[in-house]
């Protein structure tokens, strides 16, 4: 049996549909990976899913003067949708259920009995005239480390965790013109601090699975004293909490993300038709999968660090994730993309005008992996046609006389497509994973192959190397690659091939 993969993208609030943003960086990312880690013998369960226990759905929907559990609902059908207009195959795609709460509180119900979380006092903030607790979407404020804008819980710009209660001039954005105050409350807690050692230890090892950035403020949390990791929030959107010391508490989103990981990798296996008892428990140390998850920036610290540190107190029960592929945001017109603003692009409506496989490359030309990168319509519109669609539409008219045709391919042919292959292997596999790369490849292979003068003595060298290209970019233009039915027999020596091409379409043209 090959290599095996988990590979996880986290779920985006159901608050509603994806946009560019959110498509441009892990979802497209983990499907490209998946899909060259499957042509290349490996096996991969994919999970994502959506998720309806963030408070951000109840701001969303008063503003839309919508029910929340409505919204909820009707997004997570959205997301699930786009996913499979762009042709992001996840295998497994988690949502609330009563096999979803289980998994959550298999993780946090053994903790809680073996004492290891803990009922303590934290201060939050609270509206003065009714007391009302506010934590996540329900409160913002600036930063306590970088001083950014930002709600409660995960900062997106420095990555670190933002207590509610260490937010600097806090203010409700529901009822911003009402005074806030700052109560105790006591929620139960999981001390990280107990897990320090433990968790520096297994991410120094990994810090060659992470991007700089991500590298870097990891080294900035773990210089620091880790806080107490909420377990459970005094508010009444999300998953109950169980817990007698608590009643009426909700459990924290952001822990549910171990929890949610098993799911969803079990998940995936039954989608794949996986059996239970096959041997294959990739959440068990020996278990035969390695764990990757591609995720934003601004989710380093509920998986890295969070998420490890939970798994961790299990006391090796469970396998450890071991690479995180972290990108930075994806903006829009260089701004970030904004709902409420109308500042957005939905992935739906971009697919609806523009073949996929355009988007798909231009996405992973453009992919925010290591500075926000921005989406602009017309550069897509130049740039797609300039390196991909003219180049790649020029070539298959150049190949296309010889469909049908068995030509020789040279040994120094074989010796460039293998080279080519390469390539595009450096950019895929981990940890150097690259999608900017992978479609920086393609454009200077196919602009190699537009220049290539064709004669008879050389058309079998030429069309053996275009067929190679595709392939290699096959987890990118997934249509063009699907429908161009290419094929090739190899002989002997030399090599023989036959091929069969497709055009790519431009905007507003007919695809054919």
């Amino acid at each position: 049996m090959g290599e095996q993969f988990v590979v996880l993208v986290p779920r985006p609030n159901a608050n509603g549909d994806l946009h560019l943003g959110h498509l441009a960086g892990p979802f497209l990312a983990a499907d490209v990976f998946t899909r060259y880690a499957r042509a290349t013998g490996r096996s991969v369960l994919f999970g994502s899913g959506a998720q309806d226990t963030q408070t951000y759905i109840v701001t969303t929907a008063e503003k839309l003067g919508v029910e929340p559990r409505e919204l909820a609902a009707r997004s997570t059908k959205e997301i699930a949708t786009t996913l499979d207009l762009m042709g992001i195959a996840v295998d497994g795609f988690a949502v609330s259920s009563d096999e979803y709460r289980r998994a959550v509180l298999g993780i946090l119900e053994p903790l809680y009995s073996a004492g290891k979380l803990v009922l303590r006092p934290v201060p939050l903030p609270c509206l003065q005239d009714t007391g009302e607790y506010l934590v996540d979407a329900y409160v913002q404020g600036r930063c306590p480390v970088c001083l950014a804008e930002n709600p409660a819980g995960l900062c997106e710009s420095c990555g670190h965790p933002i207590a509610a209660g260490e937010l600097i001039d806090p203010w409700s954005p529901q009822h911003p013109d009402r005074p806030l105050g700052l109560r105790e409350v006591p929620i139960l807690v999981f001390p990280m601090s107990e897990y320090r050692d433990q968790l520096h230890e297994h991410l120094a090892r990994n810090e060659g699975g992470m991007r700089p950035h991500m590298v870097q403020a990891i080294r900035e949390i773990m210089s620091r004293p880790l806080s107490d990791l909420p377990i459970t929030h005094p508010v009444s959107w999300g998953m109950p909490a169980p817990f007698p010391e608590v009643s009426g508490q909700v459990i924290s989103p952001r822990v549910e993300a171990v929890g949610w990981s098993i799911y969803a990798t079990a998940l995936s296996a039954r989608q794949r038709g996986v059996p239970p008892a096959a041997g294959h428990e990739p959440w068990r140390p020996g278990g035969g999968s390695r764990i990757a998850y591609f995720h934003g920036f601004d989710n380093l610290y509920a998986f890295a660090i969070a998420g490890v540190a939970l798994l961790l107190a299990h006391g090796g029960r469970y396998a450890l994730p071991e690479w995180f592929i972290a990108n930075e945001l994806y903006e829009l017109d260089n701004e970030k993309f904004s709902t409420s603003r109308g500042h957005v692009v939905w992935g739906r409506d971009l697919v609806a005008e523009v073949p996929r496989d355009l988007i798909r490359f231009y996405l992973a030309l453009t992919s925010p992996e290591f500075h926000r990168t921005s989406f602009s319509r017309d550069a897509m519109t130049t740039v797609t046609e300039s390196l991909l669609v003219g180049p790649w539409n020029r070539t298959a008219a150049k190949v296309r006389p010889w469909a049908g045709h068995t030509l020789p391919v040279s040994q120094r042919s074989q010796a460039a497509a293998e080279r080519i292959a390469a390539r595009f292997a450096a950019s895929y596999e981990l940890p150097y994973f690259s999608l900017h790369r992978s479609a920086h490849t393609l454009a200077t292979q196919l602009d190699r192959l537009d220049r290539w003068s064709v004669c008879t003595d050389d058309a079998g060298d030429f069309c053996h190397e275009v067929e190679t290209v595709l392939r290699c970019a096959a987890p990118i233009l997934i249509d063009l690659a699907d429908q161009a039915a290419m094929a090739t027999t190899v002989a002997p020596d030399p090599g023989v091939t036959e091929i069969i091409p497709r055009r790519l379409p431009q905007f507003g043209r007919e695809q054919g």
